[in-house]
């Protein structure tokens, strides 16, 4: 499936200012660096990508019921908006990947999980994935990793479910979190207090989520696509 884009054109009155440009938001005026890439920044006018939030929001009817996303690219500072907003549409936090845009929403109102290609500028849009709402327990912590691109949804539970593109669910930890994947293994940071504040990092084999080692100390993903563990 494709999509048309439309481009927002700079005006005299609402914006942001960025590095002397003057640049015409209609009224978003908090812009993100989009993981993966320093050439785009993006922005919602409401949830700043909380889709468990947007969730209780279209539930109780909320006057908002749902989002715009821009995506601006630097350092030119033009504004896109991929999709065009509709009611019970909400979007998540976009991710760069494979030399494009990824773009995660709820349709609330359809009960379907989307995840959107888009190659930025004037490229295509297409539908990468259209999931069931239901895939997933509710949309708490419902995100994008990548290496490689996966929905997943960590929730209050301690349950860790990836969505999209091979299901896989298991138990965590209620001190873990989510760090990245790497094509086999999913690397968790957990923290401990016993009773000084420490770090270690775990990896999990997938789909299994079986423990195949910890490591003492804190991830931190490179630009490279290297990890550092800090200890």
């Amino acid at each position: 499936m494709r999509y048309s884009y439309t481009t927002c054109t700079p005006e005299t009155d609402g914006g942001i200012i960025m590095q002397g440009k003057y640049i015409s938001t209609e009224g978003i005026q908090t812009l993100g660096r989009v993981e993966g890439t320093d050439g785009w920044f993006w922005g919602t006018d409401c949830t700043y990508g909380d889709l468990y939030e947007a969730q209780q929001l279209y539930e109780q009817s909320h006057p908002v019921r749902g989002t715009r996303l821009i995506l601006v690219s630097y350092p030119d500072g033009k504004v896109y908006e991929p999709i065009s907003r509709r009611d019970g549409l909400y979007f998540g936090v976009p991710v760069y990947w494979e030399g494009a845009l990824h773009l995660l929403a709820a349709d609330f109102s359809a009960k379907k999980i989307l995840l959107f290609r888009w190659e930025g500028g004037g490229g295509s849009l297409t539908e990468e994935a259209s999931l069931e709402l239901s895939a997933v327990k509710d949309c708490y912590n419902l995100r994008l990793i990548t290496y490689p691109l996966s929905i997943i949804r960590q929730g209050g539970e301690n349950l860790f479910t990836i969505a999209w593109p091979r299901r896989a669910q298991f138990c965590i930890d209620p001190e873990e979190s989510i760090d990245h994947r790497e094509e086999g293994e999913l690397i968790f940071s957990k923290w401990y207090e016993d009773p000084d504040y420490r770090e270690e990092t775990v990896i999990r084999a997938y789909p299994s989520g079986e423990i195949r080692k910890r490591i003492p100390g804190s991830c931190y993903r490179m630009d490279d696509g290297t990890s550092w563990i800090v200890n």
